[in-house]
């Protein structure tokens, strides 16, 4: 089924660090923002790496997080073919305008929340992906990597002060 991307970027005039998903899962757009199914371990990770109980937030609360921690949210693909929530059945992609978002914050380092959303960007944007990082997907798909190992690693990423410039 073909599938439009339904939300905005989240990002601020001070995002360093911008997080590309690959598309909003069936349950992320029925309850209105990114990462809202409940066994994605996207605001359990973060609660944990910032040490601040973000997945308990509402949406403004959380995006009053992602500004205040130089964070900018978005997804790489603004439409495509996907069955349900499937990143593996993507096909027929569109990308959104990640070279704009580049080009007026000062982003210093694309964190890719996943396998898929990588490829796809690595493909559309080259020349950006030097500061390109294929991060473990925090979906309950990735069921072979525990909270904790999942957490590790993102912040080893997330609050590594020397950029990938």
């Amino acid at each position: 089924m073909k599938k439009i991307h339904p939300f905005q970027p989240v990002f601020n005039e001070n995002s360093e660090i911008l997080i590309l998903g690959s598309m909003p899962s069936v349950v992320s757009v029925e309850r209105g923002f990114y990462y809202m199914h409940p066994q994605n371990r996207f605001w359990k990770m973060l609660s944990k790496v910032y040490k601040e109980d973000v997945y308990q937030l509402n949406i403004d609360g959380k995006i009053d997080f992602l500004h205040r921690n130089h964070i900018a949210l978005y997804d790489i693909v603004l439409s495509c073919l996907i069955d349900q929530s499937k990143d593996a059945s993507i096909e027929q992609v569109v990308c959104t305008d990640i070279l704009s978002l580049v080009q007026r914050l000062p982003i210093r380092k694309i964190l890719l929340n996943g396998r898929k959303a990588y490829s796809i960007f690595c493909n559309a944007y080259p020349r950006l992906q030097s500061l390109a990082v294929c991060m473990p997907s925090t979906s309950s798909a990735n069921a072979r990597m525990s909270l904790d190992s999942l957490c590790k690693v993102w912040e080893e990423a997330l609050l590594d002060t020397t950029y990938l410039i």
